[in-house]
C-alpha cells in the first residue's frame, strides 16, 4: 500500500535539521526496500529548506502514520506539519528508476489538491464529470512529457475509494511549466516546491 508523506518545516529550524541529518538518514536506511521516491523541497532559489517528501510501500495507514510521526526530525520539532494520504503508483518505479538521473534539469514537487474540474474527456471515474469525489483519480497528464515524470499519482482517502488531490515529482523548465503536470485537472489549490533527489549525500 503506497503512501505519499510530506513534512513541512517549521520556520527557522534549517540548524535544527542539519544537526539531525545522519539521524534522518540512519532512519530511512530501515525504509530503503520501502521507498518509492524522496527528497527536499526548498524556498525560491533552492537554498533553504522548506520540507521533506517521501513516497513509501508500507502494510497500511497505521504503519504510514508511525512512518511519518516517528522520524526523527517530526520528534524533535524540526517540522510544522505533515501531509500523509495514500498514493497510487501510476509510473511503476521508483525515482531510481527515471531515465533522466539524479540530476540535471530543474525538478518539482507538485500538489494538486480537491480536484474541482475535468476537461478533455478526463474523469474521476464516477461518472459525473466534475473531476473529485469517489473513484480513482486521474490518468497520466496528456501535456507533460512522460519523460520528465519521476513520480506521479493520485491522493486518496485511507480506504483507497475517494480522489482528493494529486502529488508529481516532475522535470521543468520552471514552476509555470512544473504546473503542467496537473492538467487537465483543475484543483482548489495547487501548490509548486523546488526538489530534489534525496538520500545520503
Amino acid at each position: 500500500m503506497e503512501f505519499f508523506c510530506y513534512h513541512r518545516d517549521r520556520a527557522g529550524s534549517a540548524a535544527l535539521r542539519a544537526e539531525l541529518v545522519e539521524d534522518h538518514w540512519a532512519y530511512m536506511d530501515g525504509f530503503a526496500a520501502e521507498l518509492i521516491a524522496r527528497g527536499p523541497t526548498f524556498g525560491a532559489g533552492g537554498e533553504v529548506p522548506t520540507g521533506s517528501v517521501h513516497v513509501v510501500d508500507l502494510p497500511g495507514p497505521a504503519a504510514a502514520r508511525a512512518f511519518a510521526f516517528d522520524e526523527p526530525n517530526y520528534q524533535a520539532g524540526v517540522y510544522r506539519d505533515v501531509l500523509l494520504r495514500r498514493w497510487r503508483n501510476l509510473l511503476g518505479r521508483t525515482m531510481w528508476e527515471f531515465p533522466g538521473g539524479r540530476s540535471g534539469g530543474d525538478r518539482y514537487l507538485v500538489l494538486g489538491l480537491g480536484p474541482v474540474h475535468t476537461t478533455g474527456g478526463a474523469g474521476d471515474g464516477d461518472g459525473d464529470g466534475d473531476g473529485g469525489g469517489v473513484g480513482v483519480g486521474p490518468g497520466l497528464p496528456p501535456r507533460t512529457d512522460p519523460g520528465d515524470l519521476i513520480a506521479f499519482g493520485p491522493l486518496l482517502s485511507d480506504d483507497g475509494a475517494r480522489w482528493i488531490g494529486t502529488a508529481a515529482l516532475v522535470r521543468a523548465a520552471d514552476p509555470e511549466r512544473a504546473l503542467g503536470a496537473l492538467d487537465p485537472v483543475r484543483y482548489a489549490g495547487a501548490e509548486v516546491h523546488e526538489w530534489e533527489f534525496g538520500g545520503r549525500r
